[in-house]
């Protein structure tokens, strides 16, 4: 019974922590040469939010791609700023994670099972079962995979703006030279505003995704959404 609330506190708290809040810490204020050095304090940066990741991976059973996703991408900021490459390598890095998940999310839409099971109607949230039954009792399944495609979109395009806005990001905050405490500052600077420049308006395109596929639920079956909801 106690264990429920751990793993959701630790979830939340630990994400927060690891991914952002103890990089942003290390690269912002010891990056000097007086403290750790632009290197090290890359490397110093990065061992969290991997260490977190490959942690997160071995509580679940089994491999979540997006968390697979997101250690690679960590590896690959890594690398290319200890290389010292253009930022333009990391502007791109940027963008091309979320468009990769967009285009999935589009591809996917067309097999059984879409990625949009994945962000927005989980098994976790939505009791298929039953909404597959009533469905049928109605007569709207085929209209209801319509409204999947139309929720499809909207997900996709969520993904499609981070890009853009994690390039634009990039190319506006990374403009010193790579090696250098200053260009070891902004990539704290960047990742932190990546959160309030980025993910909050791609949130509100996906709870907007969620909202048109709750309000499209209760009209194809004429039942309340309660009826609907996976028991937690």
């Amino acid at each position: 019974m106690s264990d429920p609330k751990p793993q959701k506190k630790s979830g939340l708290l630990g994400n927060l922590a690891f991914n952002i809040i103890i990089p942003v810490v290390i690269l912002t204020n010891l990056s000097s040469d007086e403290y750790l050095g632009p290197a090290w304090s890359i490397v110093a940066a990065l061992i969290f939010p991997i260490g977190f990741g490959i942690w997160d991976l071995k509580q679940t059973s089994k491999i979540n791609p997006f968390s697979v996703l997101g250690i690679v991408s960590v590896f690959l900021t890594g690398g290319i700023s200890l290389l010292e490459l253009p930022a333009e390598y990391i502007a791109i890095k940027e963008a091309t994670i979320p468009a990769i998940i967009g285009i999935a999310v589009l591809i996917t839409q067309r097999t059984s099972k879409p990625l949009l099971k994945v962000f927005v109607l989980s098994e976790q949230i939505i009791n298929w079962e039953n909404l597959n039954q009533s469905l049928e009792n109605s007569g709207a399944s085929n209209e209801f995979e319509k409204k999947m495609a139309i929720s499809s979109y909207i997900v996709a395009a969520s993904f499609f703006l981070s890009a853009a806005l994690n390039y634009i990001l990039a190319k506006v905050i990374l403009v010193s030279p790579p090696g250098t405490t200053e260009y070891t500052e902004e990539l704290g600077r960047m990742t932190a505003l990546s959160y309030p420049v980025i993910v909050i308006p791609s949130m509100l395109m996906l709870i907007a995704a969620l909202w048109y596929i709750f309000a499209q639920i209760k009209k194809l079956t004429g039942e309340d959404l309660d009826h609907f909801l996976a028991d937690v």
